[in-house]
C-alpha cells in the first residue's frame, strides 16, 4: 500500500496497544515502524542499478514474516535495555505494539497485486492476494480519522475507542474486498470456461481507488485476454478482449536471468514483444492494455538466439490518467452488449 496508509496503520496499531498515557508517543513510534519496511529500496539502490533487481528485491527481506519479528524484538530490547523512557515503563505492551506495527505492514501489502515475499528467504513465490488497489481512500480514511481523534484526545478513553473503531472499519473493508474478488472470480470462471479457457492462468485486481470495478486477465497460448467487471452495473457473462504476446520469443529467452526472475516474481503474467531486435516484457498485473507501469528490455536477438543485456526499464508514454473519468463511468454503466461471452483468443504474436 501507499506510504501514508502504512504510516497511519502502524500508528493506529501501536497507539491502540500502548498505555493510554503513551498515546502520542505510540502514534509517532508506530508511524515510523509502519514505514520502516519500505526503506529497503535505499540499500538495494546502493548495490545495484538493475531495475529488475530493484523491483523484485523490494518487499523481500524487509517484509518477511520470518525476519520482522526478530527486528521488532531487537528494537524493543534496545529501547528497554538502554532507554529510560516509555518502553521501560510498560515493556509488555510496548513489545506487542512494536511487533504488530511492523508485522501489519507486509500483511497489508500482500492484499495488493505487486507481490510481497512474506516467507523470504524461503523459495516461495511472492504473495499477491490482489483484492485492493495500492491506493484506496475507503481503506485509509478510517485510519486517518482514528489517528486524528487519538492525537487530540490523548489519554482519554475516546482515543482508544476511535482507534479500535478505525481499525475495525478498515479491516472490514479488506474483508469486503475479498468477498468482491470472489464474486468477480466466479463470473470470470464461467465466462472463461465458455471460451475454452477455464483452466487458463488468470488473476483479478481492482481498478484504481475502488473495489467496485475489477480487471481480469487470463493467459492464452498466443497472448492473453482482458476484461472488466463492475459489481454495480454488469449482469450476465463477462466480455473479454484478446491481445497478442510473443510467446515463442519468451520461451526462447527462458534462460535469460532477468526473464526467469520476472516470471517467478509476477507468476508468469507478462506480455512479450520484440522491438528493434530487443525483447521487451510488460508486467500485466499493474496497468491495463496498452499502458503498464513496469516494462523492461531484457535481451537482444543474436542470430537465432537471445542474448542477455543489462535490463533497462522503459518509460513509455502513459495515457492511463486520461481514462480515470471513463473508469468512473464504467463502474455505473455496463458495456454495450456483444455476441457471446468474449472475443476470440489472439492468434498472432508481436
Amino acid at each position: 500500500m501507499d506510504s501514508l496508509t502504512q504510516i497511519l496503520l502502524g500508528g493506529a496499531v501501536a497507539a491502540a496497544i500502548a498505555p493510554a498515557s503513551h498515546r502520542r508517543a505510540a502514534l509517532l513510534a508506530g508511524a515510523a515502524l509502519g514505514t520502516l519496511p519500505d526503506l529497503d529500496a535505499l540499500p538495494i539502490m546502493l548495490f545495484s542499478d538493475d531495475p529488475v533487481v530493484l523491483m523484485t528485491v523490494h518487499r523481500s527481506f524487509s517484509h518477511s514474516l520470518l525476519v520482522l519479528p526478530l527486528v521488532a524484538w531487537a528494537v524493543w530490547w534496545l529501547f528497554r535495555r538502554y532507554g529510560r523512557g516509555r518502553v521501560a515503563e510498560a515493556p509488555g505492551r510496548w513489545f506487542w505494539a512494536i511487533q504488530l506495527a511492523l508485522l501489519t505492514h507486509p500483511v497489508l501489502d500482500a492484499f495488493t497485486v505487486y507481490g510481497t515475499q512474506l516467507w523470504w528467504p524461503l523459495p516461495v513465490a511472492p504473495t499477491m492476494w490482489s483484492s485492493v488497489f495500492i491506493i484506496d481512500p475507503l481503506y485509509t480514511v478510517w485510519l486517518l480519522l482514528a489517528c486524528a481523534v487519538a492525537w487530540l484526545a490523548r489519554a482519554r478513553p475516546l482515543a482508544r475507542h476511535a482507534l479500535l473503531v478505525g481499525l475495525a472499519l478498515s479491516s472490514a473493508y479488506l474483508g469486503w474486498s475479498l468477498v468482491a474478488k470472489g464474486m468477480v472470480e466466479r463470473e470470470a470462471q464461467r465466462s472463461l470456461a465458455a471460451m475454452g479457457l477455464g483452466d487458463a492462468p488468470r488473476f483479478s485486481v481492482p481498478m484504481p481507488f475502488n473495489t467496485l470495478l475489477w480487471r481480469v486477465v487470463a493467459m492464452t497460448p498466443s497472448g492473453f485476454v482482458e476484461g472488466e467487471r463492475s459489481l454495480v452495473a454488469d449482469r450476465g457473462p463477462m466480455q473479454f478482449r484478446g491481445h497478442p504476446s510473443n510467446a515463442q520469443a519468451l520461451a526462447e529467452a527462458g534462460d535469460v536471468p532477468a526473464v526467469r526472475r520476472l516470471a517467478w516474481f509476477n507468476h508468469g503474467f507478462m506480455k512479450a514483444r520484440e522491438r528493434d531486435g530487443r525483447l521487451e516484457l510488460s508486467d500485466l498485473r499493474m496497468g491495463a492494455e496498452p499502458d503498464y507501469t513496469f516494462v523492461f528490455a531484457v535481451a537482444q536477438r543474436d542470430g537465432g538466439h537471445w542474448r542477455a543485456i543489462p535490463p533497462q526499464q522503459l518509460r513509455e508514454p502513459w495515457q492511463a490518467r486520461r481514462r480515470l473519468g471513463q473508469m468512473w463511468q464504467r463502474i455505473w454503466q455496463a458495456p454495450a452488449a456483444v455476441a457471446g461471452s468474449g472475443q476470440a483468443v489472439p492468434a498472432a504474436a508481436e
